[in-house]
This record gives structure tokens, sequence and C-alpha cells, in this order.
């Protein structure tokens, strides 16, 4: 079964078509990198799949079932999940407390006044696997505000996982990263790919991490999907190469 599939999708800002009659399909638990130059549409694309912005035309369907009019907050409660370029964590709380409240968010309980939040042990102990999953255990108790860019990635992705979400889009989970937090994050999305229970659809620039952890890559450029296929294919598409790849090479080994 697919578990995310876009007919025809297109979406015009004024004259301008930012995503141009795109569709694509990813099967479930499936391991999906997008690429493209900048301005290719990827974000734009993102935005479409997670409610963010309603098309101009086409369809995005979850599981068989069509969704494209669904709210983000409904898209979530389905099974997608986005993490976004820019971090979206609560700062002023600890790391632990990020998390748990994403756990008791998925399991719609809410914080009772005259009950001490260390009475919901087993959402304390869910919020602790998923630190631990992430690597952010020994930061437990830090206040999310006082984490280096790198880790509050890792504590975004903590967050999308406690929500349950069956399907990640992660956009540009290294973006803003140092050469040193990379490794740290990479680690992190493989030990998600390798459990096999989620599919994820990733934008990234980073070739050798993608050629890493890709099942499929798909090619957007100008709006358009140029190609679709395993990553060894898409190395070998001349139009690709042309269009895109040689120039991102020259761009991230110069």
């Amino acid at each position: 079964m697919n578990s995310l599939e876009t007919k025809n999708l297109t979406i015009k800002f004024g004259g301008h078509t930012a995503v141009d009659n795109v569709s694509f399909t990813v099967p479930e638990k499936e391991f999906k990198s997008i690429i493209g130059p900048n301005g290719a549409g990827k974000t734009t694309l993102f935005n479409l799949l997670s409610g963010q912005l309603k098309p101009t035309s086409g369809d995005v369907l979850l599981k068989g079932k069509n969704v494209t009019k669904y709210s983000p907050t409904k898209r979530t409660r389905l099974g997608i999940g986005r993490s976004f370029q820019i971090t979206n964590v609560f700062p002023n709380l600890t790391v632990l407390e990020n998390v748990r409240l994403a756990v008791q968010s998925k399991r719609g309980i809410r914080y009772l006044m005259h009950r001490h939040k260390d009475g919901f042990l087993d959402i304390k102990s869910e919020a602790y696997r998923l630190l631990e999953l992430v690597m952010l255990t020994k930061k437990a108790d830090y206040l999310a505000v006082n984490l280096a860019h790198g880790e509050k990635r890792k504590l975004e992705i903590a967050m999308l996982l406690a929500l349950d979400t069956e399907i990640l889009l992660l956009d540009e989970p290294t973006a803003g990263m140092s050469l040193e937090e990379v490794p740290a994050i990479l680690d992190v999305i493989r030990t998600i790919k390798n459990q096999g229970d989620k599919t994820i659809v990733l934008i990234e620039h980073k070739m050798d991490m993608i050629m890493d952890l890709s099942d499929s890559i798909m090619v957007l450029f100008n709006g358009r999907l140029l190609a679709d296929d395993h990553p060894s294919e898409i190395m070998k598409n001349e139009q690709v190469q042309s269009a895109y790849l040689g120039g991102l090479y020259d761009e991230h080994t110069a």
C-alpha cells in the first residue's frame, strides 16, 4: 500500500506555478528523498503535503484517503508529521517537558491542576524512551532554549515521534548545522529508518546523506517532477545531471 500519494498536484501564486502537475507515490515504510535546486518547489510541496497550503488543483492522498481539504492538525492526527527548516520547539520548557507534552497530546490527556505530572509515569517513561532514541537523555532537564541547534533538531524529531506519526516529512534537518553536528542527526534518522515502522520523506542537499539513506529519490526542477527512481538510476540520469547534480556537487565541494 502507498502511504502517501499525490495526483497532478499544482499550486500557483499569481502568474507563477510553484508546483506544477506533480504526481508521485511513497510506498509504506519507504525512505524517499526530494532534491532540486533552490526555488524548485521542494518546501512548497511539503507545505501542500502537510496542509499548510491548499493546492490550486490536484489531490493529496493518505493511504488512499483524499486529505486535500484537511487541515494540518487533522492530517497530523491521521499520521503525517512534519518538521520545518526552522526548529519548532517550546524554548522555555525543558527537553523532557517538550516531549512529554507531545505524548500527552497524542493520548488526549489534559494537564490536571490537582495531579502532579509525575503521576503520569507511563507518559514520562515514553518521553524518556524517545529521548533515548534521539540521544538526548543527558539533556532531559535542560531548557530547550539552551540546546545547540543540532540538538533542537533532534528534539523536534522526538516530538514528531511522540505524536505517533506514521509518515515523517523532514525538511532539511541538517540546515544550519555545523559539520560536527551533522553525523548525530544522521544517526538519529538512520535509527528511525532501521526500526522499519515509518515512512520517511526527506528534503536535503547533502548528497552523501541522501545516497546512504534513500530507497528512492525524486527530483524537482522549476516546480516539475524531473525524475523519480532508485538512487543509482538518478545518478545516471543525464537530464538530472545537466539540470542539477553537477551544480550541486560544485556547490558543496567547493
